[in-house]
């Protein structure tokens, strides 16, 4: 499924749960890195307000479809694809890692924060280890010179698996640059995935995301900060839209 955003195209190849357990397997078990992004339609708006963020999700493996637009629009196109958010994906893709004896390494967030997630993590996912946690200080920058010794001490630690929780589009950023520097290494940007199991960010109830309407609890709970954001996202809908009605008429690439 094809998503377009100022002449990009953006394409979630990670269609199904079964086929992101099977890639992250097969990365960490040949020690192959990766990046893993999360499409959604604010992704797609910042990607028209910045290039950098486009050649980041370039240079991403794996992505996946973070919210239910994208995943609504992959059925209109006759490409269906599953709900994958970020941080649905965090439990299972430390099942694979420790299946896989890989070593997992944490940062963005807070400090507080990600002691939480690792004790959480550690608890959940039998012989899972957390090596490494770092909490970035304010004006990281991901590409920059503090981000280049951060790779060298995600290198030194072992870790074959980082979760970036840095925010979009840092993040992202973040994990196209690893792609370089930490070759090895697969990197999965997954928001405030972390915040929510050390309980420091609430996350919708169960029920209101089984209603896709998680949007609108996030919207209700931080008008200011989320309402301007998903009003640029509803702008972008009805082009997105019409992209996927007319890749339904389209025949598949391989």
């Amino acid at each position: 499924m094809e998503f377009r955003s100022f002449g990009n195209r953006v394409s979630v190849n990670v269609p199904t749960w079964s086929a992101l357990e099977a890639l992250v397997t097969k990365r960490l078990a040949q020690k192959q890195g990766f990046a893993l992004a999360t499409l959604n339609l604010d992704h797609l708006v910042k990607m028209r307000a910045s290039p950098a963020f486009r050649r980041a999700y370039q240079a991403h493996d794996l992505i996946t479809a973070d919210g239910n637009p994208i995943v609504w629009m992959s059925r209109l196109a006759k490409r269906p694809v599953d709900l994958i958010p970020g941080s649905d994906a965090i439990l299972p893709l430390c099942r694979v890692a420790a299946r896989q004896g890989a070593t997992v390494a944490l940062v963005g967030s807070t400090e507080q924060s990600l002691q939480a997630a690792k004790s959480y993590l550690e608890r959940e996912v039998r012989d899972l280890e957390v090596v490494l946690t770092v909490s970035p200080p304010m004006g990281f920058d991901p590409e920059g010179a503090a981000a280049e010794k951060l790779f060298e001490q995600i290198n030194a630690s072992g870790a074959g698996l980082c979760f970036v929780a840095l925010g979009a589009p840092k993040q992202e950023l973040f994990a196209a640059a690893g792609r370089r520097l930490a070759p090895t290494v697969g990197f999965a940007s997954i928001g405030a995935g972390l915040d929510f199991f050390a309980g420091t960010q609430r996350r919708a109830p169960e029920w209101v995301r089984h209603h896709a309407l998680e949007w609108l609890w996030r919207a209700v709970n931080s008008p200011r900060r989320l309402g301007p954001r998903y009003a640029k996202c509803m702008a972008i809908l009805p082009g997105q839209m019409a992209s996927a009605v007319m890749q339904r008429f389209r025949a598949p690439q391989h």
